[in-house]
């Protein structure tokens, strides 16, 4: 009987190509949109586990966790820097970090931030050491770049036409483990470095050795937006708030950073917005061999975010309620993602539906396709019950052929949904440094059983048809 099939088989090559194909591709389809979601969770999730709490100036939760935790590059109002200061003085916070975003080089974000953050969120290094010093930078794992190299930041991307700061170099002094997060598509810098690059806080960095700090106070102006800006007690009036203005009367960006002092009106900085005008009003200086300072007092810039990892469960949730009222925000990650996770199964469901209904589709065409080739072997199997083949044998052989058909191309659509959850695994790590796991589960093993049923099933209906043909009348046709 098997040698009969296969003989079958081979002379109806072609057709039975057609049918495994159109199988294959019905199944890749709805494989892949499972594996590819179930992979977005998962990486998604792990990306934001080592961070509890993020508090930011008050404002959308999801684009506050995009920013600061998948480093997506969008508007962000800054909250006060007096801020962190409560925070990093708080004893329910184990460690609270600062994140100061809006330049880039070579396409990757350079992020400021302090030595606390990355030695409790990274793995280690595989090369080089900490920044110590002001010039000093760390590469994330998937940074194309050597220890040694020289990064020339750049405000906001070359895309939307950001300029780089020429006299302005940092030292690539070490290279992080990879951690699976867009963090490894990032350069890390100080976050007083990043202040003193647009002119900001330079209270708090190297100008300490000219003797200069008690002068500044809170009379201490740096030259913003339009350039005209009184910096003085006025300002109090504005501390409330928390956030930075950046905007010129023409109605464009006048700064492409994450950063601001908090004492002047509210804006939301784009990162990724860029105008000429704009730039040379925010070039500061850094002193590269300044060792960094991270005791933060009164008077800091603003920030687009603090990362807090409080010291337990009840203190996070004492921590977010406390910041989750006027001018701050308290998110905790994972409120955020099971949001997002509910679109994204929204998604899902469309997407599902689209490929429940090819398969219907192509469950169909079988059928007729089927039908129609036991009805032109009628001769064939009525020969085949002259010769005395019982009526089961006739059955089985129409009934094996279709099944193999089918489960071959159920297996071959597994195979390619999961080749296209990896290429599209691949393409979303490389842009956003999020890695996807993907792969196959119990529930993918269930889902496999069921279409192997539903063939099994569609494959009895054209061998009933063969089952129940009169030997006579199938060699008169």
């Amino acid at each position: 009987m098997i040698g009969f099939i296969l003989a079958d088989l081979r002379r109806l090559w072609l057709g039975g190509a057609v049918v495994v194909l159109l199988v294959a591709l019905a199944t890749a389809l709805g494989v892949a949109v499972t594996l590819q979601e179930r992979s977005l969770r998962l990486g998604s999730a792990r990306a934001a586990d080592k961070f509890d709490l993020v508090v930011g100036a008050a404002g959308s939760e999801t684009q506050l966790i995009l920013s600061s935790i998948f480093l997506q590059a969008a508007p962000l109002p800054l909250v006060d820097g007096a801020v962190l200061t409560r925070l990093a003085a708080d004893p329910r916070v184990a460690w609270a970090a600062p994140v100061g975003f809006g330049d880039s080089f070579a396409g990757y974000p350079i992020v400021g931030t302090t030595t606390s953050l990355v030695s409790n969120t990274t793995p280690g290094f595989a090369e080089g050491r900490m920044f110590a010093l002001e010039g000093e930078a760390l590469l994330g794992a998937a940074v194309n770049l050597s220890v040694g190299a020289e990064i020339k930041p750049m405000h906001g991307s070359a895309e939307t036409g950001g300029r780089t700061h020429t006299e302005i170099a940092y030292k690539a002094v070490g290279k992080l483990r990879p951690t699976g997060t867009p963090w490894d598509r990032a350069i890390l810098v100080p976050i007083q470095a990043v202040w003193h690059v647009h002119g900001l806080g330079q209270e708090h960095g190297h100008d300490h050795n000219e003797g200069q700090r008690e002068d500044h106070g809170e009379g201490h102006a740096v030259a913003h937006d339009d350039g005209h800006q009184e910096h003085g007690h006025e300002e109090g009036a504005h501390h409330e708030d928390g956030d930075t203005h950046v905007g010129g009367e023409d109605g464009h960006a006048d700064a492409v950073i994450q950063i601001g002092m908090p004492q002047e009106p509210k804006a939301a900085l784009a990162p990724d917005a860029s105008s000429g005008h704009a730039e040379s009003d925010h070039h500061g200086s850094i002193d590269p061999d300044a060792p960094i300072v991270e005791t933060f007092g009164e008077n800091m810039p603003g920030l687009p975010a603090i990362l807090v990892k409080p010291k337990t469960i009840a203190d996070a949730y004492r921590l977010r309620q406390e910041y989750r009222s006027g001018n701050t925000l308290g998110v905790f990650p994972g409120e955020v993602l099971t949001g997002l996770y509910a679109t994204l199964g929204d998604a899902k469901m469309v997407l599902g539906a689209v490929a429940a209904g090819s398969q219907a589709l192509v469950a169909a065409a079988l059928m007729l396709v089927t039908v129609i080739h036991v009805g032109q072997r009628r001769r064939q199997i009525g020969a085949l019950r002259a010769f005395g083949a019982p009526r089961g044998s006739v059955f089985a052989i129409v009934w094996l052929e279709l099944f193999f058909l089918v489960a071959l191309g159920v297996g071959i659509g597994f195979l390619l949904g999961l080749g296209a959850a990896h290429i599209g695994a691949q393409l979303f790590t490389a842009k956003s440094g999020v890695i996807l796991p993907v792969g196959f589960t119990r529930e993918d093993l269930r889902l496999a059983l069921f279409l192997l049923g539903f063939a099994a099933v569609l494959a009895a209906i054209p061998a009933l048809l063969a089952y129940r043909q009169s030997p006579a009348a199938a060699l008169r046709a």
